[in-house]
C-alpha cells in the first residue's frame, strides 16, 4: 500500500505542471477507491467528473456582456474524457462527431478540455452572431491551426488579422465586385465544357457499352483548379504544369497535417520533411512570383491578379507589395478550388443518391438550355433549383465544417462568463443540421431554399461564414458552382460504383474518407 501511495504522490508531482487540478483530481480518485491507477493508466481513464446532463434548450439564447449575473464558464457541461488529455482522444478519432454529439447531448454551448486548454463549442445562431459580427474583435484567429496555415500560406486575408487584414480587404474588396466577377462566367463554362468533352471521349472509348468510371473529388479539383488559374493568373494549372498542381496539394495537405498534430517543428528546422515542404513553397512561390514581375513589366491580362495589382486603398491610395500579392494569390489557390471542389463533389453524390432531386434538376435545365446549348450568366436567375441543391448540399455538407476562435479578453456568451484565451470552436456542419431551426435536418431537400429570403436566423445558414471576415469569394463560389453543374449536368448522369456510402473526412475542408468513384452515363 505504501508504495502504491509514494507511485501516486510522484505522478502527482509530475502531472500538476500539466494539469493544474491533477492533485485534487487524484485525492478525488483515491477517496472513490481507486487505488490502483499508475501513470500510463491516465492516458485512457474517463473523466468521470462531469456527468451529461439531459439536452435542454437554453432558456436564454443570446450573447451580450451586459447580462446579468453570468454564470461560470465551469457551469458549461463538458463531456467525459481522459484525465491527462481531456477530450483530445475523441477530437482525434472524429471531430465532428464528437461536436455533434455535444450538441445532441449538452446543448448549445459545450466546454471541451484539450490537454490544458480550455475550449468552448457553441451551436446556436445567436451565439454565432456575437463572436463573428457584435463582438468579433475579441475573437481572432491566434489558434494553432491558422499559425499552421500562416506558416505556408503567408499573411493573406484568411490569415491576417487586424488594421493589416483591414487594409488588404478595403484594397481587394473591388476586385470581387459583382459586375467584375461576372466577367469570368464564360471562362467558367470554357473549362466545364473541356472536361465535358473528356467525358464524352471516355464514353466513345467505352467497350461493350461499359460505363466509365471516374473520380469524382479528382474531376471536381481538376476543374476548379483551372478556373482558379485562367480567372486568377490566366493559366491552366490542372495541365500547364502538373509541378505546380502537386505542389498546390503536396501544400493543402501539410496544412492539414500541422493543424492535426498537437505540435511541428517551425519550417525554418531544416529536417527532411521541412525541406520537402520549403521546396515545393519554393516552386510555387517561383511562379507566382515570375507572374507578377511579368504584370509589373507590363504583360497585363484580364484577370484577378491584374485587379488586385491596379486596386488601391481608397483611403491612403496605396496599392499591394509583390509580397501581399503573393499571399494573396497563395490563399486563393488554396482556398478558391478546394472548397468548390468540395462543394461540386458533395452535389454530385447527393444527386445520385436522390433521383428525385436529380429529375427536377434535369428538367430545368432542359428547359433553360433548350438544344442543349451552354449555360451563360443570364440564365442564372432561371436556374432556380440549380441554385437550391447547391445550398442544400452546402447545408449538409458545408465546404469548411469547423473553425475557431480565440478570445482576447474575458468576456460573455449566452449568459455564461468565457475567460480570455479560450477556444471558441464553431461550426456549420453541425448548426446546418440543428433540429430547432431545420425540419428533418437529416434529410436532402432542396426545397428549403426555395425563397432566397426564407426567414430562418441569420446564423442558422453560413457556409461562407458571415460578419467582417465572410468569404470575399462568396459571389465567385455560387457562380462557378452554377454554372459548372449546370454543364456537366445537363449531359451526364453519375451512379455511385459503391454500395459504400461516402464517409466524410474532415482536413481544411469536409472530403471524404475514401475517393467516391461514379459511373459515367450519358442522359
Amino acid at each position: 500500500m505504501y508504495g502504491v501511495r509514494a507511485l501516486l504522490t510522484k505522478c502527482r508531482a509530475r502531472l500538476k505542471p500539466i494539469f493544474p487540478g491533477a492533485a485534487r483530481v487524484f485525492r478525488t480518485r483515491i477517496t472513490a477507491g481507486i487505488l490502483g491507477l499508475t501513470c500510463p493508466s491516465l492516458l485512457e481513464s474517463p473523466d468521470a467528473m462531469t456527468q451529461p446532463p439531459a439536452a435542454t434548450s437554453d432558456a436564454s439564447p443570446t450573447s451580450d456582456p451586459t447580462d446579468d449575473a453570468p454564470q461560470p464558464f465551469d457551469a458549461i457541461p463538458q463531456p467525459p474524457g481522459s484525465l491527462i488529455l481531456g477530450n483530445v482522444p475523441a477530437f482525434k478519432a472524429d471531430m465532428l462527431a464528437t461536436l455533434f454529439e455535444g450538441q445532441k447531448t449538452y446543448g448549445d454551448r459545450v466546454r471541451f478540455r484539450l490537454l490544458n486548454k480550455q475550449a468552448l463549442f457553441i451551436a446556436h445562431p445567436d451565439d454565432l452572431n456575437y463572436v463573428l459580427i457584435r463582438n468579433n474583435r475579441n475573437f481572432i484567429k491566434t489558434t494553432r491551426g491558422y499559425r499552421a496555415m500562416r506558416q505556408l500560406l503567408g499573411n493573406g486575408l484568411v490569415t491576417s488579422e487586424g488594421d493589416f487584414w483591414l487594409r488588404q480587404r478595403r484594397i481587394a474588396q473591388p476586385s470581387f465586385h459583382k459586375k467584375r466577377i461576372h466577367g469570368f462566367a464564360e471562362t467558367m463554362v470554357d473549362v466545364a465544357e473541356k472536361s465535358a468533352r473528356e467525358w464524352e471521349a471516355r464514353l466513345s472509348a467505352a467497350e461493350g457499352g461499359q460505363a466509365p468510371v471516374v473520380r469524382l473529388s479528382e474531376e471536381m479539383t481538376k476543374i476548379t483548379l483551372d478556373i482558379v488559374g485562367f480567372t486568377l493568373l490566366s493559366t491552366e494549372l490542372s495541365s500547364h504544369s502538373a509541378k505546380v498542381n502537386a505542389r498546390l496539394q503536396f501544400v493543402l495537405e501539410e496544412v492539414t497535417r500541422r493543424i492535426r498534430v498537437p505540435w511541428s517543428i517551425p519550417l525554418s528546422v531544416p529536417t527532411p520533411g521541412n525541406m520537402r515542404v520549403n521546396r515545393a513553397i519554393a516552386g510555387l512561390d517561383e511562379v507566382v512570383e515570375g507572374i507578377i514581375a511579368e504584370r509589373r513589366a507590363g504583360d497585363s491580362r484580364e484577370d484577378l491578379l491584374t485587379m488586385l495589382m491596379e486596386a488601391r486603398d481608397e483611403e491612403t491610395g496605396e496599392g499591394m507589395s509583390d509580397a501581399q500579392l503573393r499571399d494573396e494569390v497563395m490563399t486563393i489557390f488554396l482556398a478558391g478550388f478546394e472548397t468548390t471542389a468540395t462543394a461540386l463533389m458533395w452535389t454530385f453524390y447527393l444527386l445520385s443518391q436522390h433521383p428525385e432531386a436529380e429529375k427536377t434538376l434535369h428538367a430545368e435545365l432542359d428547359e433553360v438550355l433548350k438544344g442543349g446549348r451552354r449555360p451563360t450568366l443570364a440564365d442564372l436567375p432561371r436556374l432556380e433549383w440549380t441554385r437550391m441543391v447547391i445550398e442544400e448540399s452546402m447545408r449538409l455538407y458545408p465546404p469548411v465544417p469547423m473553425l475557431a476562435r480565440m478570445s482576447v479578453e474575458d468576456d460573455v456568451i449566452g449568459g455564461y462568463e468565457v475567460p480570455a484565451d479560450t477556444f471558441v470552436i464553431i461550426s456549420p456542419y453541425v448548426t446546418h443540421r440543428h433540429p430547432d431551426f431545420w425540419e428533418s435536418p437529416e434529410t436532402f431537400d432542396p426545397e428549403r431554399f426555395r425563397d432566397p429570403k426564407a426567414e430562418r436566423p441569420r446564423f442558422a445558414y453560413y457556409p461562407f461564414l458571415g460578419g467582417p471576415r465572410q468569404c470575399i469569394g462568396k459571389r465567385f463560389a455560387m457562380m462557378e458552382a452554377q454554372l459548372v453543374l449546370a454543364t456537366l449536368a445537363s449531359r451526364f448522369k453519375l451512379r455511385v460504383a459503391s454500395d459504400s456510402p461516402a464517409e466524410p473526412n474532415v482536413t481544411i475542408t469536409l472530403g471524404v474518407k475514401d475517393e467516391i468513384s461514379m459511373h459515367l452515363e450519358r442522359r
